[in-house]
């Protein structure tokens, strides 16, 4: 009888349920804070991981103070994050506007130069690091209380065949729901255990993140050189100096280049990275520890099922040429978000079929574009002939020339024309 009321008590049911808790569940989770159903967020990683900021406590060096993975959250994001009180949070621990964004050709001589003055914004947008927004997100979520956070424990086994979902956690937790969201990455076991297919391509690119040090100071500007062999940027990081000298890198490269670059020391990496960067910032002086990662394309073919919803990386995953996979998730978090504050207002379950079609009408075609965009980015760039070369520079020079169109252009990469719901 005891065992029987202990597995009676381990069940615990929900009207929704997301899997997955980075930026992008974290953030869901916040914006249903605001509805009328019953949430629950799972999540491997314990509290006091998801609350904690980066910070290398072994090392003495600044460069290592801040989290290699970072964001570039555009206006659209930040609006959002301000609806659900959340962007003061990050404000208040570290943040890195940047008002101008410059990209030029390697293998060329045409530029373009983006200005958040002519656009008569404070900035185009702002780096911040990741576990910044995460610990902020999760500050919201315990201090609100109204979602239930389930972490610190893997999920042992999923059922998602019958009306009502069931999650089996490692701790025998048993956990039902009407909706199961899929905010568990790239790689989304939710997503697999559903039958939703994908096209996926391996972009043949390995991306190498780290912080670096620079002779003189970032001013306030996000740098992006294309080369043959892939796309190199160096965003603005802050340090709570006016004028910082540290900024974040994402070195996109074919798989043996990135192979090369890794297997180089600090000085030596210092140097190939100040020579690459045309040392316009002056000489590279500190690197912190370096990560690389492959980069693939990846698309659902649907978002939704009768019972699952796919959201961020578990729906799509973009090069990060231009900086938007996070803000297409969280782009697809306020899409759905709106989606099933509306239907709980109106009493409906929130496996509602009719809704969870719009969702994904409302964000596939948006992504998609900006996929296929990035696509074409890329594939100009690592063209090597002279007729290409001399198209894209001519392309460069009479864009960064008509002020009207590159202004239209920045407008909507930073999200100026969204209507956050």
């Amino acid at each position: 009888m005891d065992n029987l009321k202990q597995a009676i008590d381990a069940v615990q049911t929900y009207d929704i349920v997301i899997v997955g808790g980075g930026i992008v569940g974290a953030t869901l989770a916040c914006a249903l804070s605001r509805s009328r159903y019953k949430v629950a967020l799972v999540e491997a990683q314990a509290i006091e991981q998801l609350t904690a900021v980066f910070a290398n406590d072994k090392s003495e060096r600044d460069i290592d103070q801040f989290d290699p993975r970072v964001s570039a959250l555009t206006v659209a994001s930040q609006t959002f994050f301000e609806n659900l009180g959340v962007w003061q949070r990050i404000k208040n621990k570290r943040i890195s506007p940047y008002q101008e964004m410059k990209v030029w050709d390697g293998e060329g001589t045409a530029s373009i130069e983006f200005s958040a003055a002519e656009l008569y914004q404070p900035a185009l947008g702002h780096i911040v690091e990741n576990s910044v927004t995460l610990s902020s997100l999760y500050e919201q979520l315990t201090s609100d209380n109204k979602i239930t956070l389930l972490t610190g424990h893997s999920i042992r086994q999923v059922n998602l065949n019958s009306d009502c979902p069931e999650l089996i956690l490692e701790n025998d937790t048993h956990i039902r729901a009407s909706l199961v969201v899929a905010a568990d990455g790239a790689n989304s076991l939710i997503r697999k255990l559903s039958g939703l297919p994908t096209r996926e391509w391996d972009y043949q690119h390995h991306a190498i993140v780290a912080s670096v040090k620079t002779e003189k100071n970032n001013e306030e500007t996000a740098w992006q050189r294309f080369m043959g062999t892939g796309p190199l940027a160096l965003l603005p990081l802050s340090n709570g100096r006016v004028k910082s000298h540290y900024s974040s890198i994402v070195w996109s490269a074919v798989p043996e280049r990135a192979s090369e670059l890794m297997a180089l020391n600090d000085e030596q990496f210092c140097e190939e990275l100040s020579r690459c960067f045309e040392s316009r910032l002056g000489s590279v002086e500190e690197v912190s520890k370096r990560y690389s990662f492959p980069l693939k394309q990846r698309h659902a073919k649907q978002y939704v099922t009768s019972n699952v919803a796919l959201v961020g990386d578990a729906a799509h995953t973009i090069h990060p040429l231009a900086g938007q996979g996070v803000n297409l998730g969280l782009q697809d978090v306020a899409v759905l978000a709106d989606e099933l504050i509306k239907a709980s207002k109106k009493g409906l379950t929130p496996n509602d079929a009719l809704m969870l079609k719009r969702y994904q009408r409302r964000r596939m075609g948006p992504n998609l574009a900006m996929m296929g965009l990035m696509e074409g980015f890329k594939q100009l760039f690592s063209q090597d002939s002279l007729s290409i070369r001399l198209l894209r520079n001519t392309g460069m020079r009479w864009l960064n020339g008509n002020k009207f169109l590159k202004n239209q252009v920045v407008s909507q990469a930073m999200g100026l024309d969204s209507k956050v719901p």
